[in-house]
């Protein structure tokens, strides 16, 4: 058995941001990062790979150009977890004891819950910006198409990292037709579980306008649950306004899928998971709720924010100081108050920089009304977020 001061379950934004935090704030504590990836993936950008405008391979790096100085990488997965006993079992069946727990694991992508698309993925129009390897087939579908065609793309009715993500592709879709002279002759669809386009009125507002704008059917309350491929048919559970459930057929030449995601299958059975699956922690402490020296921050919490690189960024400095906190036997004071940011690409050279915390109040950082598609916050995107990932955010200066 091995044992660590503090144990990290994930070495993506959030456990590497907690982890470099922590070192700059004491660097004689003992921590060890569990993660078993070879590569390191600044995810946000694969919108703009899949629209053609940023590099694919500018968004991977190796893990252990990450890892902060002082931290060990244990580079095995996480198979069990045992916090009665403080102790981890990974897949190579060893144990790991740990004084204090920061689970940081990310989400699942569940490819499998729609029948047929793992099947299909990558070729045949079907496409996502949810993988590294297919972001760029997305490009090459939108360069196919051509005039009589249909582009659908989809919103599960789970919960997602970056929701605003399967608006994104949609929206720059139909400008790049729009660019060549097409647009009206393709047909563009979002579909979406959800029974909104946004869940806040003040960006869900210029949305609409968008969605008017370029000409896109939107379609709410249509959950993806089936693809075939080679015949380019995809099945919809489609739900009404008395709740009544019916299925239909759609024909595609370009399909934008965005996957059902949920917790990680070892958080799901652990003692870590509420009812749900995520993993339950006090809102604002970030401390489990029955386990007091396991915190846990990013995607697979229960904590009801967007789920984005951006919570993280607020979330990391509130779970390092309670940490911190914790271990000196002192009151846990720091507060995280849901923040989370969607950049919304609403076309090329166009965002809408949506900020709001837990009540959807809209939380924006700079002095005019980021709800309005601005090229500005396009370079911000672009240029200024994946430079302030690499060399701020991962190295804990931020």
């Amino acid at each position: 058995m091995q044992k660590h001061e503090i144990l990290i379950i994930g070495g993506g934004n959030a456990g590497i941001s907690v982890a470099a935090q922590l070192m700059r704030k004491n660097p004689r504590l003992d921590i060890a990062i569990i993660e078993p990836s070879e590569y390191h993936y600044y995810q946000p950008a694969w919108t703009l790979v899949g629209g053609g405008v940023f590099n694919q391979k500018a968004t991977r790096r190796s893990e252990a150009s990450v890892i902060p100085i002082g931290v060990k990488w244990i580079r095995d997965k996480v198979k069990t977890l045992v916090p009665d006993k403080n102790e981890i079992v990974t897949d190579s069946g060893t144990v790991f004891s740990y004084d204090y727990l920061v689970a940081a694991p990310g989400i699942q992508l569940d490819f499998s819950a729609v029948a047929g698309l793992e099947e299909t993925l990558g070729k045949n129009g079907v496409c996502t910006n949810y993988r590294y390897d297919s972001a760029p087939y997305t490009l090459e579908c939108m360069k196919q198409l051509k005039p009589g065609d249909v582009a659908i793309f989809t919103s599960p009715g789970t919960p997602v990292k970056c929701g605003g993500a399967p608006q994104k592709m949609t929206y720059l879709t139909a400008d790049y037709l729009r660019n060549k002279k097409i647009l009206k002759e393709v047909g563009v669809e979002f579909c979406t579980a959800g029974g909104v386009l946004f869940g806040i009125k003040k960006y869900a507002d210029e949305l609409m306008k968008m969605v008017h704008f370029y000409g896109i059917k939107l379609r709410l309350k249509h959950d993806l649950v089936a693809v075939d491929g080679p015949n380019h048919t995809a099945r919809f559970k489609v739900t009404d306004e008395q709740g009544n459930v019916s299925y239909i057929e759609k024909k595609f030449n370009m399909l934008g899928v965005t996957p059902p995601q949920s917790a990680p299958d070892f958080i799901k059975k652990s003692p870590l998971a509420d009812e749900k699956g995520w993993i339950s922690v006090d809102k604002h402490s970030l401390q489990h709720t029955k386990f007091p020296n396991v915190f846990a921050l990013g995607d697979a919490t229960n904590t009801p924010n967007s789920k984005t690189g951006a919570a993280v960024r607020k979330q990391a400095p509130v779970l390092v100081s309670n940490l911190l906190s914790s271990m000196a036997g002192k009151p846990l004071t720091a507060h995280y108050s849901g923040y989370g940011s969607c950049p919304l690409v609403v076309g090329y050279g166009k965002l809408i920089l949506a900020e709001f915390d837990y009540t959807n109040t809209p939380t924006e950082t700079f002095p005019f009304n980021q709800a309005k598609p601005r090229w500005s916050m396009w370079i911000l995107k672009k240029y200024i977020l994946p430079w302030l990932y690499w060399n701020r955010i991962l190295t804990g200066k931020m």
